[in-house]
C-alpha cells in the first residue's frame, strides 16, 4: 500500500474514532439519581393470568417492578436464582462461557424503557478494553446478570411508567 493509501486509511480510522466518541458523548449514561440497582426477588406466577412474572425491587427506595415473561425465561431466571446448577449448560450459561473464552466481561444490565407495554434493556460488556452496549430482552439480560453476579439496574422512568400500568397482580411463587 502506497503512502497516500496509508494516509487515507489513517484519516478514515481517525474520523471513525472521533465519530464514535461524539456519539458516546451525546448518548451520555443516565445520571446516578435516574438509575437504581434492583434485586431480583423472585419468579412467580400471576394467579389471575397464570403468566410467569419476575419481581424486581429497588435497593434504594424499595419500589417494585413486575414484568411478565414467558415460561422458558422464567426457568432461565429461576434456576440460578435458586442456586441450582443444571447438569448441562442452559443458553445463558453457554453465552457466559463464550464471553469468557473471548475475554468479554459482562459488567451490568440496565432496564432502560417501557413502551407500549414492552420493557427494553441493554447488556453492557467490556471487550478489549472498550465498553459495548447490546440491545437485549430484559429477561435475557436478567438471566445473564444473575449468573455473572453483576448488577441489574432500572432507570427511574421505567419505575414511573410501570406504576401507570394496571394494579399489581396477585402472585404465587414458582
Amino acid at each position: 500500500m502506497g503512502r497516500t493509501g496509508r494516509l487515507g486509511m489513517f484519516v478514515l480510522i481517525a474520523v471513525a474514532i472521533a465519530h464514535a466518541a461524539a456519539a458516546r458523548e451525546q448518548a451520555a449514561p443516565p445520571t446516578p439519581a435516574s438509575i437504581q440497582e434492583v434485586e431480583v426477588v423472585a419468579v412467580m406466577q400471576d394467579s389471575r393470568s397464570q403468566q410467569p412474572v419476575v419481581l424486581l425491587e429497588g435497593k434504594r427506595d424499595r419500589r417494585q417492578l413486575t414484568m411478565v415473561i414467558d415460561a422458558a425465561q422464567a426457568t432461565s431466571i429461576a434456576v440460578p436464582l435458586q442456586g441450582v446448577t443444571p447438569v448441562r449448560p442452559l443458553t445463558h450459561d453457554l453465552f457466559l462461557t463464550l464471553f469468557a473464552q473471548l475475554k468479554v466481561n459482562l459488567t451490568r444490565v440496565v432496564i432502560t424503557d417501557l413502551r407500549d407495554g414492552i420493557y427494553y434493556a441493554t447488556v453492557q460488556v467490556q471487550a478489549a478494553g472498550s465498553p459495548i452496549e447490546l440491545d437485549a430482552r430484559p429477561s435475557d439480560a436478567i438471566a445473564l446478570a444473575i449468573r455473572a453476579k453483576v448488577p441489574v439496574l432500572v432507570e427511574a422512568r421505567v419505575f414511573a411508567k410501570s406504576e401507570l400500568l394496571a394494579p399489581a397482580p396477585r402472585r404465587q411463587q414458582i
